[in-house]
């Protein structure tokens, strides 16, 4: 509950800052540098933080991350209240955004780890993905509610009070990430440490895929499209409240919490490899299909249907690198992995923003996901020429 408490008022400062940067300078290039500084943090660091995770108690690391995502609500409420905001002003929020969520995201997968155990972690991977994605669908209501009731300024204000639970809940918790194996690790820092980690990904198929399909639909697609999402509204025929733009967010996370449910109520999708890099094949087509609906009811439908295949890929991608990865190693595997999937995305910034700018939002995101799903059939079947490995998620 705190998970998503702390979640939902990430994607509330999300929903309340794209919405008055496009209103400030509706500008898809702009939209478009926002994912790349936002997520750049994540390309540049995501390592070091995983291996900061291997080091040090996990619960302090997240406390820092709190206190970072507070700090940037903070600096949104006062420029939009003062009216000074600027561009340059949004990059540098956003790089302390993206620093936030870099500190803190290895050390909260390791804590999930050290709380559960192997035999439960997939399903406490999707438990905690869906806290995430119904923060999403949870983030528009409430962050369009402030911006009516409040407007834009005072709901940041009243948004950093939200971070406040889980920082303090974090001081009474045993789990520090490191009990269930032993103890804090000693991994490294530096170029050496990330070669070392490519060559420990290599020598298993498997984590090599998983970072490539992470890697491929983070860079192509990644949540570039939600970053345009005031456009595709306007395009639908938007009214200047921003109501059926945060119906087009929404309707992506509800896609991703039925998706868990679905996977967590029923067996009939295994975990593998293979049904992740299937399941991101789907996702793509979605995607591909988004731009080109001409009403919000075929719009919402694919943003669910991607939504329910984005976290099928995504989390079972998330449980084979952990799975997988070797104990001393799981925190700056994890790094590694978080550098694909969400450090990539900054590439997406180029793929749907800057791209959008020439050729239009619509076909650089129908473009982009085709590509996603070339890709994905490509490690399909790489991965069907291969021997047969034994285990559950073979």
């Amino acid at each position: 509950m705190l998970v998503l408490l702390s979640a939902t008022a990430d994607n509330i400062e999300h929903v309340i800052s794209y919405w008055v940067i496009f209103q400030a300078f509706h500008s898809p290039t702009l939209a478009g540098f926002a994912v790349i500084s936002h997520w750049v943090p994540f390309l540049l660091f995501s390592v070091y933080a995983g291996t900061l995770a291997d080091r040090f108690d996990c619960r302090k690391l997240i406390q820092i991350s709190q206190g970072l995502f507070a700090l940037a609500s903070l600096a949104w409420a006062v420029l939009f209240l003062t009216g000074t905001l600027r561009i340059w002003h949004a990059a540098v929020i956003l790089l302390v955004h993206g620093g936030a969520g870099v500190i803190g995201l290895p050390a909260s997968q390791l804590i999930v780890y050290d709380m559960v155990g192997p035999e439960r972690l997939p399903s406490a991977i999707r438990l905690n993905a869906t806290s995430r994605y119904l923060a999403i669908l949870l983030g528009p209501a409430v962050g369009g509610g402030l911006m009516l009731v409040l407007g834009p300024g005072l709901g940041l204000l009243t948004n950093i009070l939200i971070y406040v639970p889980f920082t303090l809940f974090l001081l009474r918790i045993p789990y520090t990430g490191h009990r269930r194996d032993g103890g804090r690790r000693a991994s490294g820092f530096g170029l050496v440490e990330i070669r070392r980690l490519l060559a420990e990904a290599r020598s298993d198929p498997r984590l090599l895929m998983m970072i490539v399909l992470g890697g491929t639909t983070s860079f192509l697609v990644g949540n570039a499209f939600q970053a345009q999402m005031p456009e595709y509204a306007h395009n639908l025929g938007a009214d200047e409240t921003g109501t059926w733009y945060s119906v087009l967010l929404a309707g992506n996370a509800a896609g991703a919490i039925i998706g868990a449910l679905l996977l967590e109520s029923t067996a009939f999708i295994r975990l593998s490899a293979r049904t992740a890099i299937a399941c991101a094949a789907v996702w793509g087509v979605s995607m591909a299909l988004f731009p080109a609906a001409t009403s919000y009811p075929a719009a919402v439908a694919l943003l669910v249907l991607a939504g329910i295949f984005n976290i099928a890929f995504t989390s079972m991608a998330q449980t084979i690198i952990q799975l997988l990865a070797p104990p001393h190693l799981r925190g700056s595997m994890v790094g590694l992995f978080n550098t694909s999937i969400l450090g990539l995305r900054a590439g997406s910034g180029l793929t749907v923003g800057v791209l959008g700018a020439v050729i239009g939002v619509q076909w650089s995101l129908s473009l982009s996901s085709a590509a996603v799903v070339l890709v994905a059939l490509g490690l399909l079947v790489a991965d069907l020429r291969a021997r047969p490995r034994p285990g559950f998620f073979a």
